[in-house]
């Protein structure tokens, strides 16, 4: 190692850097902890508050539309496997564990996959029976009162309109919303056999019920275990109805559906 004089005394050549240099590594180490620490919080974020997740088909219409970008509090029912990123198997079943309530809307892995993310409203708890008569909604032997309003209107990809008959529908504990019901009371899961839902699971539908697949097809989705939910489904902070292409900005700010930002998910 080379070595010289300076003012006298000997020094170690390299061994003390030049201001500029110091200003630089320390610049590089503050913007590095920066970035560690803002990787890490939202890591945390997601993982125990909440996460977003975008709606990529149209089962929850007219809830949910397709372009639809929503928090989900992950906080709601506890924590599982499934709310750590990847669903390390880090924790056993459920902690903190909360029930859902009926109606909520709720994201949870699908069980025959344990990968896939779906979202749909939570109907029958652990022991409910639930069944479709005419495409009458059940629970427990009894009818859920529904009620006939206005259609629901929206526009195609071919820019042409389409009316799917609407219902409010009210369950048990009063928790009302609209469901669609776009082949009448005739579709292919409009009538069908008893649901037994077993302990430690729960039954969803999807609110577009001819256009769903959800707890009612038993190969597919079927019940979903306690461990499997992900979160509830709470505001929608952002919906665009995929118009534009992503390189057309200039038409970027008329592709959004302003009225949906910042609604509550009911």
């Amino acid at each position: 190692m080379a070595i010289r004089k300076s003012g006298g005394k000997a020094q170690i050549a390299g061994t003390n850097p030049e201001p500029g240099q110091q200003s630089l590594a320390a610049g590089f180490m503050e913007t590095l902890g920066t970035v560690v620490f803002a990787v890490l919080f939202a890591v945390l974020v997601r993982t125990f508050a909440y996460e977003p997740f975008n709606i990529p088909s149209g089962s929850m219409i007219p809830t949910l539309l397709v372009g639809d970008y929503l928090f989900v509090s992950k906080f709601s029912y506890g924590y599982s496997r499934h709310s750590l990123p990847f669903s390390l198997p880090l924790i056993k079943g459920r902690i903190f564990e909360s029930i859902p309530e009926r109606g909520d809307v709720a994201v949870f892995k699908l069980p025959t996959d344990n990968q896939t993310d779906y979202i749909k409203r939570i109907i029958g708890l652990p022991g409910d029976k639930i069944q479709v008569i005419r495409g009458v909604l059940h629970i427990n032997e009894t009818p859920v009162r529904r009620r006939r309003i206005t259609d629901f209107r929206r526009q195609g990809d071919s820019g042409r309109f389409t009316a799917s008959p609407q219902f409010r529908e009210t369950l048990p504990n009063r928790v009302v919303y609209q469901i669609l019901e776009r082949l009448g009371d005739s579709g292919p899961l409009d009538n069908t056999d008893i649901f037994h839902v077993p302990k430690g699971h729960y039954f969803a539908m999807g609110d577009n019920r001819d256009n769903s697949q959800d707890s009612r097809v038993l190969d597919m989705v079927g019940f979903i275990p306690a461990e499997n939910l992900v979160g509830r489904a709470e505001i929608l902070f952002f919906s665009t109805n995929g118009s534009a292409r992503i390189w057309e900005i200039w038409k970027w700010p008329f592709t959004v559906r302003y009225k949906r930002l910042f609604n509550t998910i009911e």
